[in-house]
């Protein structure tokens, strides 16, 4: 029986790519056991994170990719925790524009695993929204983090900058559709949905 539980909380700000700026709710999640978690993305309010942190020792800070609402704090976060931030090194262009001055820790590559607690969570590289997309998937807890690459009503969005519809669609059917139909798809933004249900969707 895992002692891994999944956290959540909504954290509100904004994103602004193409010279656009919009508001915008990320979701927060946090994965771990009673000791140590990952925080997955760091948006809008350190505050926020940490009230789901609650207390415990962070063992990274995992970034589905670079978009500014999702790693606008990351380093205030990393200054906050002492945790590494993690990031795939093909979204080093869009990290650039929110954090010219500061790099990322270690890199994410597709099939790596890193441990928490007793469970597994696997990177999926997913190209397609960004570059360096991930999602990250813990078959034990039945469930996987998609970042923005698949919401409920299906793929995002790919009209900005560094984004191509074909490749998200390809990601996701290679990355994800291949995933039990049961699995619960925690996103990014707005509410959870399953793998079977996106499926059925995606033509």
């Amino acid at each position: 029986m895992t002692g891994v539980r999944v956290d959540h909380a909504v954290t509100s700000g904004t994103f602004s790519l193409d010279g656009e700026t919009h508001q915008v709710d990320n979701n927060l999640w946090v994965v771990g056991d009673d000791e140590e978690c990952l925080v997955i993305d760091a948006p809008h309010s350190v505050e926020d994170i940490l009230a789901v942190v609650d207390g415990r020792r962070v063992k990274a800070i995992v970034c589905t990719h670079a978009h500014d609402d999702h790693v606008r704090v990351a380093p205030a976060l990393r200054e906050a925790v002492r945790a590494p931030i993690l990031l795939h090194p093909d979204d080093r262009p869009l990290w650039e524009l929110t954090h010219p001055d500061e790099l990322w820790d270690a890199d994410l590559s597709d099939g790596q695993v890193i441990e928490i607690g007793d469970t597994a969570v696997t990177v999926l590289h997913t190209p397609g929204h960004a570059p360096g997309a991930v999602c990250l998937s813990v078959p034990s807890l039945g469930c996987v983090f998609t970042g923005d690459t698949l919401f409920q009503g299906g793929p995002g969005a790919t009209g900005r900058s560094f984004s191509d519809r074909p490749t998200i669609e390809a990601s996701i059917r290679a990355k994800l559709f291949t995933l039990p139909g049961e699995t619960v798809v925690h996103t990014g933004h707005g509410d959870d949905t399953t793998i079977a249900a996106e499926a059925a969707g995606l033509s």
